[in-house]
């Protein structure tokens, strides 16, 4: 018999595949507009899709364990969830999704990637929180990869790619707000029930966009092949990714399971050269690999 894997096997384990589901939205998102939707539309399926599963996630991790009840939320706690729901899951989502539409997955997931830094650059600049040398320059490597990328994605799709990119980059930035800010709140209703709260929130905000911008009898024109893709987008992208890096923290800790998150970018680049054609140039494998080595100085970096 083989022996059972040890916590830390495991948590590594869970890490990496949540990684790689998680780099599995943008080739979904691809493959979808193949079929003619819009992002307001297709983030709408994915999110009616996965608010059921969010609002379960709520209700166990927010449910009385041994007799003891987790602490009712205040109105200081619901407008902490509402801004961190808007913020880190809707806008971040639908700026990203609105971005694929210009660039490829490959870009979007090196884009993505820069959130450490973006963390940091936002703490500094409100909190003035110090910056470390090493941290600035994992930072300078990590952009010059992006730039790389970005420029031989500018020479074949000219404007296109700016207004991509910059969807993209404000993505990565409003997450990169709702990690700043969501600390506290972490701290006092845990990590599961905040991601079950501000994930419906965001869910909700969705639908309402949708309903305030696309007739609703529209969702009846939509290909069968977008609902597949959009209940395969809540399910395998979004919810699971998000339990098993959850569980991977508490086995590994954050800054393990972070690391191990480094597959997310080469894990999107081979599935967008196997399904959705895009090309593996040498350009693209070097910037990967200036963004995930200056991420590894970055994160490493030390007083």
């Amino acid at each position: 018999m083989n022996p059972r894997p040890t916590p830390s096997a495991a948590g590594l384990l869970l890490a990496t595949i949540g990684a790689i589901a998680f780099s599995g939205k943008a080739i979904i998102v691809k493959l979808a507009y193949r079929h003619g939707v819009d992002a307001v539309t297709l983030i709408m399926l994915r999110m009616l899709f996965a608010l059921p599963f969010f609002l379960l996630l709520a209700w166990w991790a927010g449910r009385e364990r041994g007799g003891v009840r987790p602490a009712a939320l205040t109105r200081r706690d619901w407008l902490g969830v509402l801004g961190l729901g808007f913020t880190g899951y809707y806008l971040s989502s639908f700026l990203d999704f609105a971005g694929l539409a210009y660039i490829s997955a490959s870009l979007e997931r090196l884009i993505l990637y820069l959130n450490p830094t973006l963390v940091l650059l936002l703490g500094w600049l409100i909190y003035r929180r110090m910056v470390l040398r090493g941290q600035l320059v994992g930072m300078a490597i990590s952009y010059g990869g992006v730039v790389l990328v970005f420029g031989r994605e500018l020479h074949g799709a000219g404007g296109a790619a700016v207004w991509g990119a910059a969807l993209v980059f404000a993505s990565a930035l409003s997450y990169a707000v709702y990690l700043l800010y969501s600390g506290q709140l972490v701290r006092r209703l845990g990590s599961l029930r905040l991601v079950g709260l501000a994930s419906t929130v965001a869910c909700l905000c969705c639908l309402l966009q949708f309903a305030l911008l696309r007739p609703l009898d529209s969702v009846l024109a939509v290909a069968p092949a977008v609902l597949w893709l959009s209940l395969l987008n809540a399910t395998a992208c979004t919810v699971v990714p998000v339990l098993l890096v959850m569980m991977a923290v508490e086995r590994i800790g954050p800054a393990l399971t972070a690391q191990s998150g480094m597959i997310g970018p080469v894990s999107t680049i081979l599935l967008g050269v196997l399904l959705l054609d895009e090309p593996f140039t040498a350009w693209l494998a070097a910037g990967t690999v200036l963004v995930i080595a200056g991420i590894l100085v970055f994160t490493r970096a030390k007083a």
